[in-house]
C-alpha cells in the first residue's frame, strides 16, 4: 500500500497485526451511525432495521466460512474474546463429562491465558511441543488424548511464524479417538487471506477477527458448529443467543459482513498476488543478505506473510530505521512486540533467546503493490547493512555470544 505523509513515502507491511478498513465496508458502515441507529431488540422500524443488516451480515460472514447456518456465528469484540469464550465458556459447559483441555505452545496469548486460568480452577491442560517449522506432534496429540479431554484448541496458522497448521489431519486424529472432543480453532490470522472451510476441516468451533480482513476494529466471531454448547460468557441479556449479553456493535457487525463479502470476492487475487510479491522479498533477501535465517514453513504458510531473524541485530534498530524509510513491520507478535522478553513461539520452535531478538515479520495486503515490494527489497538491505556496520557485534563474538547466551 502505497502512502504519502508529510512528503515522505510510506509503504505498510504489517497486516499481521491490522488492516485498513476497505472504502467500500466504511461506507456500508456509516448510516448505521447516524441514520439507521436503532437498537436491533427495539420493535419499531428503527430497530428492525437494525436487526436486518445484523441477519444480512451474519448470512455473510457464514457463507465466507461455509457454515451450516448463519445463526452459529456468535459476534463478539474481537478473536480474543472469541478464544476466551472457546476456552472458557465451551470447556465449562462440558465439565462433567471431564476437566481436561488440549493446546500446544505456540498459540496466540489468549488461548494461553485462557488456559492458566482454567488450570486455577482446578483444570489439567496439556501444551502440544511443535517442530522447527511450528508443525504439531501428531503422536504426542494422539497420546494425549484422555477420557476426560473435552476440548482440543489449535491454531490454524501463526502469527509470527506464518505457517499453516494441517487441521484437517489433527481433526481426523482427535474425532478417531473420541469424536465427542471439540475442536476449535484460532483462525484470525488466516481468514482475509487464505481459504477457509469449516465443513471441509471439520472443526467444531473457529476465532476470527474484522479488523485483519479490511473490517473495523472492536468486532469479531465465534463460529460454532450446531449443538456444541456454551456457558454464557457476558450475562444479563438476550443478545448473541445469550451467551454474550449487550446491544449489538450494529456498524461494525454490518462493516464484518461487508469485509467477508470483499474477501469472497478477492480471495483468489489476495493469495496469488501477495504470494508471489512475498516469495519476491524472500528470493530478494536470500541473494542480497547474509546471515539471515527464515522461519516458518518455506510453503505451508499464509500467502502474504514472511518472517526472519537476521543475526547480528535487534529488532527493535530493525524497525525504528524501517520507519525512517518509511517501511512499516513488526518484530513478533502485534501483542507482545512492546514485551522486553522471548517469543514464546520462537522459543518453542528452538531459536535461542540471544538470537530470537533480531526476529522480522513482513505481512503484505490487498493495497500492496510491485511498486511497495521492490521499494523494500531495494531498502531492506541497505538497513540492515548500516545496522552492522554500527553494531558492536562481529560474526566471530556473535557466535560466542550466542553460545555462551549473553
Amino acid at each position: 500500500m502505497f502512502l504519502e505523509k508529510k512528503g515522505k513515502r510510506i509503504v505498510y507491511m504489517d497486516h499481521i497485526a491490522t488492516t485498513p478498513v476497505a472504502e467500500e465496508v466504511l461506507e456500508a458502515m456509516l448510516p448505521y451511525f447516524r441514520k439507521d441507529f436503532g437498537n436491533p431488540t427495539s420493535l419499531h422500524s428503527f430497530g428492525q432495521k437494525a436487526k436486518k443488516a445484523i441477519n444480512e451480515a451474519r448470512e455473510k460472514i457464514n457463507a465466507l466460512i461455509n457454515g451450516n447456518s448463519p445463526e452459529e456465528i456468535l459476534f463478539t469484540s474481537g478473536a480474543i474474546e472469541a478464544n476466551n469464550i472457546a476456552i472458557k465458556g465451551i470447556a465449562k459447559a462440558y465439565e462433567r463429562k471431564g476437566k481436561h483441555i488440549i493446546t500446544t505452545k505456540i498459540e496466540h496469548h489468549s488461548i494461553l491465558h485462557s488456559c492458566k486460568s482454567m488450570e486455577k480452577e482446578g483444570w489439567e491442560v496439556t501444551y502440544l511441543n511443535v517442530d522447527k517449522y511450528g508443525f504439531v506432534n501428531k503422536d504426542q496429540l494422539r497420546d494425549s488424548i484422555r477420557e476426560d479431554t473435552v476440548l482440543v484448541s489449535i491454531g490454524h496458522s501463526n502469527r509470527e511464524i506464518g505457517t499453516i497448521q494441517d487441521i484437517k489431519e489433527l481433526v481426523k486424529i482427535v474425532k478417531e479417538k473420541n469424536p465427542k472432543i471439540i475442536f476449535h480453532t484460532d483462525a484470525a490470522p488466516t481468514i482475509g487471506h487464505y481459504y477457509f472451510d469449516v465443513q471441509d476441516l471439520g472443526v467444531d468451533a473457529v476465532s476470527f477477527t474484522a479488523h485483519l480482513m479490511y473490517g473495523p476494529k472492536g468486532v469479531g466471531a465465534l463460529w460454532t458448529k450446531k449443538g456444541v454448547r456454551i456457558k454464557p460468557f457476558i450475562e444479563g441479556g438476550t443478545q448473541e443467543r445469550g451467551i454474550r449479553a449487550g446491544t449489538e456493535n450494529v456498524p461494525g457487525i454490518v462493516g464484518f459482513g461487508v469485509a467477508a463479502e470483499l474477501t469472497m470476492r478477492e480471495l483468489a487475487d489476495r493469495v496469488e498476488r501477495l504470494s508471489r510479491y512475498r516469495n519476491m522479498m524472500r528470493s530478494a533477501f536470500e541473494s542480497e543478505i547474509d546471515m539471515i535465517d527464515f522461519t516458518g514453513h518455506p510453503e505451508k504458510r499464509l500467502p502474504h506473510h514472511l518472517s526472519m531473524i537476521v543475526h547480528l541485530i535487534e529488532g527493535e534498530a530493525m524497525l525504528l530505521r524501517l520507519d525512517l524509510m518509511g517501511i512499516e513491520t513488526a518484530s513478533g507478535s502485534a501483542c507482545v512486540s512492546l514485551a522486553l522478553k522471548q517469543s514464546h513461539v520462537l522459543s518453542a520452535i528452538g531459536i535461542p533467546k540471544e538470537v530470537s531478538n533480531g526476529s522480522i515479520v513482513f505481512s503484505l495486503g490487498r493495497e500492496t503493490t510491485e511498486e511497495d515490494v521492490k521499494y523494500v527489497i531495494e531498502e531492506f538491505p541497505k538497513v540492515i547493512k548500516w545496522l552492522r556496520e554500527v553494531s558492536p557485534f562481529t560474526a566471530e563474538n556473535w557466535e560466542k555470544y550466542v553460545k555462551g547466551g549473553k
